[in-house]
């Protein structure tokens, strides 16, 4: 009996193995970023939260372990960093992480597919198209025939050379990206497709550099054009001989030849996919002058005029210059120092204010000392940015203290006032009602609820009872005329307001494995 089972399970270890080694071999691997050339800070290797092995499944549902696309290839799982929006990244924390991602490919390869999950608005010391150049290094390991199927967010930026070293791209088709996880799905089952049905690379890949720079807050596809204007993009996919479409808004706050829109068509049938871009471009450049800001806009202090006197509850004011979810330092003291100032917020008993948030290392190891209930006073802010207000002397009761956030790492409530302030250790942004009630603060009951942010996340937009968004300083103005823009091709879009209409025929790049 022993033998039986024994041969039974030797049986089976063969079956399995040769399953495993009949289906495509696909590794995992990305680096995601958007980097602010305008803000002083950078961006070391720890902000990444790099993944490796196993680990990195859990970035990705869809693949999870018994998930019809998870079955249906031997799955290699590299290395994933990710990052929250910053300053441009340090040349060694780009390149440790090149190359230990490099060095794994090797190791592990040779490979059917490589699954590439990158933002594209990565900036690097000394390098002007990041994205161009990973992608370039990693076909140097695993080759020219590889299938590279490539996962981006739409503020990212495709360069021609990102163009020809990918085989399959796309993008998300919403802002806020609720479709983040749809999207890279998308970008794993069009590799598994090409690879089951043979059919390899696509034929055709139609390029068109749109001169148009705008800011995200701007190009919300919650509402016109924003939102019919990705409507197309179904429409062409559906086409016969179309395997995807997509429209890169690209990333306003870096100052590089690369950064603009991008229409990019992919597929099997030539006219199709050149007629597919350039209907999809021409209308990008038509509704150019309708993009709008997906929120009134307005001066802090008159939003702060506004909110003081609103019925709705929480009234929600975007600090939308120094955006951590977009790239900004997240230590701009500007907004917090005028709320600090504000006699209203000070003295008014019928006020219940919200400021998130502020990174502020002394404060939190003072409140840490003192604990909860404590009053405490410590330098908050302006540690890498200060260009705009310096660092604030913050004294106040300290109502809460969290630990163990991925990014924050420490947080801390501090009332002064009538204003409640979220001091952090590192920066880090607050978008779900759960990173304020953790803290014992309830925003939907809040008069006034101010975030680091620009358009409003799902969470908070359901939330909010009204909304505006300041004006403010910082390293993500979305003034871009203030920004001082050197490096980018002109003219461009709306910084030429005036310039001649564009050149927007497809141009077909060529596949990976051609000259």
């Amino acid at each position: 009996m022993k033998n039986l089972i024994y041969l039974a399970c030797i049986i089976f270890a063969s079956c399995s193995n040769k399953a495993i080694d009949s289906l495509p071999k696909i590794a995992i691997a990305g680096l995601g970023i958007e980097s602010s050339t305008f803000s002083p800070a950078t961006t070391d290797e720890s902000a990444f939260h790099a993944r490796i092995g196993d680990s990195i499944f859990e970035r990705y549902p869809f693949l999870f372990k018994d998930s019809v696309l998870r079955q249906k290839a031997d799955w290699k799982p590299i290395l994933i960093g990710k990052a929250l929006p910053g300053g441009i990244v340090t040349m060694e924390a780009y390149e440790s992480l090149v190359s230990q991602t490099l060095k794994s490919l090797e190791e592990n390869g040779p490979y059917d597919g490589v699954f590439l999950d990158i933002h594209g608005a990565m900036s690097v010391q000394g390098i002007d198209d990041a994205e161009g150049d990973f992608i370039k290094r990693i076909r140097k390991v695993i080759g020219t025939e590889t299938l590279i199927s490539t996962s981006m967010d739409l503020h990212g930026n495709v360069s021609e050379v990102l163009a020809k070293n990918t085989d399959l791209i796309t993008c998300y088709r919403m802002a806020p990206h609720e479709d983040a996880l749809e999207s890279k799905r998308r970008a794993a089952s069009n590799l598994i497709e090409r690879l089951e049905n043979g059919k390899g690379k696509p034929k055709y890949k139609a390029w068109i550099p749109v001169p148009i720079l705008l800011p995200g807050e701007k190009t919300s596809t919650r509402i016109e054009p924003g939102k019919s204007l990705y409507g197309l993009i179904p429409g062409v996919t559906k086409v016969s001989g179309i395997i995807d479409a997509a429209i890169w808004i690209g990333y306003a706050w870096a100052d590089e030849p690369r950064n603009h829109g991008v229409v990019m068509v992919t597929g099997d049938d030539k006219q199709a996919v050149i007629k597919g871009a350039e209907k999809l471009a021409n209308r990008f450049w038509e509704v150019r002058e309708k993009f709008q800001f997906v929120a009134p806009t307005t001066t802090l202090d008159n939003a702060l005029d506004k909110a003081i006197v609103s019925d709705g509850k929480p009234f929600i004011i975007s600090d939308m210059g120094d955006n951590p979810t977009a790239g900004g330092a997240g230590d701009v003291t500007h907004t917090l120092n005028y709320l600090l100032e504000d006699q209203r917020l000070n003295k008014s008993e019928d006020l219940e204010v919200i400021y998130a948030s502020i990174p502020g290392p002394e404060f939190v190891e003072n409140a840490l000392k003192s604990g909860v209930g404590s009053v405490v006073e410590g330098s908050v802010g302006a540690i890498v940015d200060n260009r705009f207000s310096g660092p604030i002397l913050l004294k106040g009761k300290v109502t809460a203290i969290k630990t163990g956030d991925e990014n924050a790492e420490v947080e801390v409530v501090v009332k002064t006032g009538n204003l409640n302030v979220i001091v952090t250790k590192k920066r880090k942004p607050y978008h779900y009602e759960k990173d304020f009630t953790d803290l014992n603060l309830d925003p939907r009951s809040a008069d006034i609820v101010i975030v680091k942010i620009g358009y409003l996340v799902p969470e908070l937009y359901n939330m909010r009872g009204d909304w505006v968004m300041a004006l403010t300083p910082g390293g993500v103005d979305q003034d871009l005329e203030r920004l001082g823009y050197k490096r980018i091709k002109r003219p461009m879009f709306p910084l030429d307001a005036n310039m001649e209409n564009p050149d927007l025929h497809a141009r077909l790049i060529p596949s990976s494995d051609q000259n």
